[in-house]
Order: structure tokens, then C-alpha cells, then sequence
């Protein structure tokens, strides 16, 4: 896989922190690739801003920090406010539907995904596991990482009492994002989207 930077942000205890981890578990060591995590959250547990960036690549990383991601995925309207605007010209943005509200247009600068995922979450009775489902998205649309790759890095990653229910929400997460656009195909039209509203 190319160097590829990635940020993941929303708020404390949406599990923003875990579903980076995810990924750089599934490109590490299920495919063997190189990957870091970096991770910034405030002094509140839930509630607060948090995100996560993590940087793929088939080579050793010498520069651990995401300036301007290829893929941005969002699960707050703070999250999108604060950081659309980094997102990389021709990048992916990803967000959750019901949280985040896109302002006008992006001008063709991004590829934007949208997913329901605490909906989603919900229907499997647990709104926790709604970072899981969009792992699961995140999967199917971006096409960056083996699907089973990432499966084998939820199972990994998460309390045993909970793992069937975790495989199953990525599994929706990536059922619900192969019904959006193939990775190059551009899943909405754009406008500017990117600039945020104050």
C-alpha cells in the first residue's frame, strides 16, 4: 500500500481512539505492512473532542503526524468543522450521517461517503459499537486494507465477551458501504462540503 494518512475524530467515548487502532492493527500485522498511531483527546472522558491519525504504508515511517489526510472520517459536527479543512485535495471523506451535517458544496475537492452508523449500531443493540461499524464502511468504500485483514484486527482488539457482536457490526458497516460508490467512483456530488461552517 502507498504512504496513506488517515484521521478519525468525534467525541470522547464514541470510540474514535480503538477505531484507529483497528486499522493500523489490520495493515501491521495481519498484512504486514508499516503503520503509527498518534492520538489527541481533552481532559473530559466522554464528551470531549478526540481523534486519532494513523499513517499505512509498505515502508518504515519516518514522520508519525498527519498534516493533510487522505481519508477523513468524522463522527461529530466539531470533528467536521475542525478538521474538513485539512483533508487532502481528491481525498475521501467519510461521515456519519445523523451527526454531521455537510455545509454547501466542495468544488470536486473530496470523495464524500455518508453512513448511519449509530443507526446501524442501534439495530444491533448496542449504540456502542457504531466505530466498529464504521471500520466496517471505512473497509468497503476506501478499499485500502483486506476486509479480512480488518475483521481479524477487531476480533484482536476487543473484550472476547463482546467480539461476536463487534464482527457483526463491521460486518454491517461494510454490507451498508458496498451499496455506496466503488473506491474512485465519486460517491455524492460535491459542493463545499470541505468549508466548514463556522
Amino acid at each position: 500500500m502507498q504512504l496513506t494518512e488517515i484521521r478519525i475524530a468525534g467525541f470522547g467515548g464514541q470510540g474514535v481512539i480503538l477505531a484507529a487502532m483497528v486499522i493500523g492493527k489490520a495493515a501491521s500485522i495481519f498484512e504486514g505492512g508499516y503503520a503509527t498511531l498518534t492520538q489527541n483527546f481533552g481532559p473530559e472522558a466522554r464528551g470531549g473532542a478526540a481523534s486519532a491519525s494513523v499513517i499505512l504504508s509498505d515502508n518504515p515511517i519516518l514522520y508519525p503526524y498527519v498534516t493533510n489526510p487522505d481519508v477523513l472520517v468524522v463522527m461529530s459536527q466539531e470533528a467536521y468543522t475542525r478538521f474538513a479543512p485539512e483533508l487532502k485535495e481528491g481525498g475521501t471523506l467519510i461521515v456519519e450521517e445523523e451527526l454531521v451535517r455537510l455545509s454547501n458544496g466542495t468544488g470536486g475537492r473530496a470523495k464524500i461517503f455518508s453512513v448511519p452508523a449509530t443507526r446501524l449500531a442501534e439495530e444491533l443493540g448496542r449504540k456502542m459499537v457504531l466505530n466498529v461499524v464504521l471500520v466496517g464502511f471505512f473497509a468497503a468504500v476506501t478499499g485500502l486494507l483486506d476486509p479480512d485483514a480488518l475483521r481479524k484486527a477487531v476480533a484482536d482488539s476487543v473484550p472476547p465477551a463482546t467480539r461476536e457482536l463487534n464482527l457483526k457490526a463491521f460486518d454491517k458497516g461494510f454490507e451498508y458501504g458496498l451499496t455506496k460508490a466503488r473506491p474512485g467512483e465519486q460517491a455524492e456530488e460535491p459542493s463545499d462540503a470541505l468549508e466548514a461552517e463556522p
